[in-house]
């Protein structure tokens, strides 16, 4: 399970809103990849399609869908936003996490 924290389901909102996503009935897709300063690091999109693999959540009325592969390294992870003056933007507490980047954008297991 992914959890929502209130700041980021704002964003989130607004921002599938402006980019003609509906918050309702549309999802955030979540994942992982290879790549980034630590190995791995995060994708956050827009979606309107769930393959059958995929695993949908929803928390804080927020819609969410994980590809199986990064189901598995995402287990427990809060997606937050912080919009303070250094404008971080989104940022994934994850538990699985043994270090992350300085951006905090990518990390390793």
């Amino acid at each position: 399970m992914i959890k929502v924290s209130e700041t980021a389901k704002q964003r989130v909102t607004l921002l599938m809103t402006e980019e003609g996503f509906n918050a309702e009935k549309d999802f955030v897709r979540v994942g992982v990849k290879s790549g980034g300063c630590s190995g791995l690091s995060y994708e956050l999109k827009f979606d309107n399609k769930v393959d059958e693999t995929d695993k949908v959540f929803e928390d804080n009325a927020v819609r969410i869908i994980v590809d199986k592969k990064s189901f598995l390294y995402l287990v427990g992870t809060t997606l937050e936003y912080s919009g303070g003056l250094n404008g971080k933007g989104f940022v994934f507490n994850n538990p699985n996490a043994q270090r992350t980047c300085g951006c905090g954008e990518s990390f390793s297991l």
